[in-house]
């Protein structure tokens, strides 16, 4: 009961201060938004969900909360695996989910201009009426936003020659922990004043700002990819053609592994056939124009072949190039219909993937825990799904040593504890491990320097 009145007099003033309609205070909506889709990752009941939809209306919201000293924890889709969206007690979570504005795509100078709550792929069609593109294309193109994928400086299939989304941002508009709506960043094809405030915001997860507009760099329009696919009879021997395709100094467009238990899953759920010929599919793409595509797939083909593929060939059917890619995007979703998924998301380097996956099969047998593996091969980026069935306590506790593990493990062949999916709750012990306490001490310095009182997304990646 003593809660009750600060808590009333918070959202009285969020009515007050904002349009009718953009505050929910209904516990069944409220739990909808209450987490990301990290499994296991720590959540509590929001005290009011916002759904503001202009800059000022943002900065409406972080100034409530400031005056009531409530945290604030930004949200996009919700598509996030590490915990990052997930509410704290007391706090009020701020969607964007309705700024969905395209403000601008400017052919001349190859930028766009959009409200975070922009979906990934609405941004890429856009874009192709005007021969132009927008690379970066998490497995969650489909759901997740701009938004989002700035506060996570997230990656997907292409990023192995076209880099992750820090890449690609321009500029920002934002509002600071002290309730400024401020921009850093420029619309210029060069520019060095000042500290760089733009890459430093991309991938701070909401704990330095508040996104409200992002412009961002864009690609003319690619030629048609030649595919590759292999088929392998390990994770092992797949990983050792990954690091001969780096070694043949082919940069693919895409690389991208999927082992039996993914195909599996998609078998089930889609009826592909996938799994019915190999343990271990990997698929390359190139997007070299001209002879040099042909070239470059016809190297591909044969690390393959180096590697010890059972079976490896060029596609020269687009429909079945496609499909091949979209069981590779279907393998999440269709692990989660077999029960609780724990996803990992380490980056070593391109010579010690073969190594890495090897050592995540060893840590499956030693934990008794089903690990399926996806990666994004090409740049060493790999997602350990670790599966668990539903209710089995004793099952989630060897997936979570084993989990821990694999980051140990990472860090030991040179990697990192995060790709693209961000620290969020479930990588901070790893963060600490990876960068040590004097890096940490940078980390939480700037923390407070934008966000002095500590109610931006608390918690999150450095623990403050």
């Amino acid at each position: 009961m003593p809660q009750e009145l600060p808590v009333r007099a918070l959202t009285d003033r969020l009515h007050r201060d904002l349009p009718e309609g953009r505050v929910v205070t209904d516990r069944a909506v409220l739990a909808g938004y209450a987490h990301d889709e990290a499994e296991w990752a720590p959540h509590a009941l929001p005290v009011a969900m916002v759904r503001p939809r202009t800059a000022e209306e943002v900065r409406a919201v972080v100034l409530a909360c400031l005056d009531h000293a409530a945290p604030v924890v930004p949200r996009g889709a919700g598509t996030g695996l590490s915990g990052g969206a997930n509410a704290v007690d007391g706090a009020v979570v701020l969607s964007t989910e309705a700024m969905t504005a395209i403000r601008r795509i400017d052919p001349l100078e190859r930028l766009a201009v959009v409200e975070p709550g922009v979906v990934n792929e609405d941004l890429r069609t856009a874009c192709a009426a005007y021969d132009l593109w927008y690379p970066p294309d998490p497995a969650s193109a489909r759901w997740s936003t701009i938004g989002g994928n700035v506060a996570t400086n997230a990656g997907g299939l292409c990023c192995v020659k076209y880099g992750v989304t820090r890449d690609y941002v321009l500029g920002l508009e934002f509002v600071t922990g002290t309730g400024e709506l401020v921009r850093v960043g420029r619309r210029t094809a060069k520019g060095v004043a000042g500290y760089d405030l733009t890459s430093l915001m991309v991938g701070s997860e909401g704990t330095l700002g508040v996104i409200t507009e992002v412009t961002l760099r864009l690609r003319p329009s690619r030629p048609p990819e030649h595919t590759v696919a292999g088929y392998f009879s390990s994770v092992v021997d797949a990983g050792r053609a990954v690091a001969a395709v780096a070694a043949a100094g082919v940069t693919p467009s895409a690389l991208e592994l999927i082992d039996r238990h993914c195909l599996q899953a998609v078998d089930a759920w889609k009826q592909m056939g996938l799994s019915a010929d190999a343990d271990v599919v990997l698929l390359g793409r190139t997007d070299a124009p001209g002879p040099a595509g042909q070239e470059e797939a016809e190297a591909m083909l044969r690390c393959f072949e180096g590697a010890g593929a059972t079976w490896a060939a060029r596609s020269t059917d687009p429909q079945e190039a496609d499909a091949l890619f979209e069981a590779r995007r279907l393998a999440y979703p269709a692990l989660e219909r077999l029960g609780p998924v724990l996803t990992e998301d380490i980056c070593v380097p391109k010579s010690a993937v073969p190594e890495m996956l090897g050592r995540i099969e060893a840590i499956a047998q030693r934990h008794d825990t089903l690990i399926a593996n996806i990666a994004h091969a090409g740049d060493g980026n790999l997602h350990p799904l670790l599966i668990t069935p539903p209710g089995d306590q004793a099952a989630r506790e060897r997936a979570q040593a084993a989990f821990h593990e694999i980051i140990a493990e990472a860090l030991a062949l040179g990697g990192t504890v995060t790709g693209e999916h961000g620290v969020g709750l479930l990588k901070r012990d790893g963060l600490r491990a990876e960068l040590g306490p004097a890096v940490m001490a940078l980390n939480r310095a700037v923390k407070d320097a934008l966000d002095p009182r500590g109610l931006l997304n608390p918690g999150k990646v450095t623990g403050r």
